[in-house]
């Protein structure tokens, strides 16, 4: 009569074990979810703000830990580029492109990888593997770069264009556009491309400068009407003054450096030097 009693004992401790088997695995699923969660946003957050050399280690560490996972691939040749690495980036973006699991954005982030090493045609045969519709701002903003290196300028041109309409944020685009617009001595035309950079980027330094080179190179030495600091307008007068000065305008030089100098509220070094070195020069 103990048999009944002792297999129903046994029965009821089995399914208890099996419970508590069951809730331990459901729990460490549970904690899986949430590590991964955990990393998801870790790695989002060394691929934004974290320090970049910080980020390299971080990414090399766990890519040494779990290797093949392509997500830590990218995060460690992303992080490379932002460290300003770009031949251990090349190396990085090299291997995400090997995982099977790469697709064209990847030999897009490659093919910027050859560019910041200055690497053109590697870069020219990397953007020649992806299909041609695979459209994207970034892929026709490096195809444009690469046309000007080879000085293909209607291409340049083309792909220029076609990266404008694919963006809504196009400032770098414009700027680019009119760097390769002063390398061919198209003034007029680089202008523009840095009012329109300007437009839609008013703070966009790089632009302001360009385009005080541009307007320089018409022999307009005015400065623009655009937004400026008085630091910025003290060192875009310095630019319009070497611009001058390159183009035998002495006098006119002179007086930008002497203005450049009084505009800035610090110690303008790099204008004062400039001056002297007229000054020697006339002397001498």
């Amino acid at each position: 009569m103990r048999h009944p009693v002792f297999l129903t004992l046994f029965a009821a401790a089995v399914g208890l074990s099996a419970c508590d088997q069951s809730g331990e695995a459901e729990v460490e699923r549970a904690m899986q979810a949430i590590n991964v969660v955990d990393e998801t946003n870790l790695n989002d957050v060394m691929l934004t703000v974290g320090d970049p050399d910080e980020a390299v280690r971080y990414f090399t560490n766990a890519n040494a830990n779990d290797p093949g996972r392509i997500d830590l691939q990218r995060g460690l040749a992303k992080s490379l580029i932002r460290a300003k690495r770009p031949t251990d980036g090349i190396a990085a973006w090299q291997a995400v492109v090997a995982n099977e699991e790469s697709n064209n954005t990847d030999r897009v982030d490659l093919a910027d990888a050859f560019i910041r090493a200055n690497q053109w045609d590697d870069a020219a045969a990397t953007l020649n593997t992806i299909p041609p519709t695979y459209e994207t701002f970034k892929r026709y903003r490096l195809e444009a770069m690469v046309a000007d290196s080879r000085q293909q300028w209607d291409k340049a041109d083309s792909f220029y264009e076609t990266a404008v309409g694919l963006t809504t944020r196009p400032a770098t685009v414009y700027n680019n556009w009119g760097f390769s617009k002063l390398s061919r001595g198209d003034y007029p035309a680089a202008e523009r491309m840095f009012v329109d950079a300007l437009r839609f980027n008013s703070n966009m330094f790089t632009a302001k400068n360009n385009l005080v080179l541009a307007r320089g190179a018409q022999r307009n030495y005015t400065l623009p009407v655009v937004p400026m600091t008085q630091v910025e307008r003290a060192q875009l007068m310095h630019t319009l003054a070497l611009t001058a000065i390159k183009q035998n305008d002495i006098t006119i030089g002179k007086s930008l450096l002497n203005d450049a100098i009084n505009t800035h509220p610090q110690y303008f070094e790099e204008a004062v030097r400039a001056l002297e070195a007229l000054d020697n020069n006339a002397v001498n």
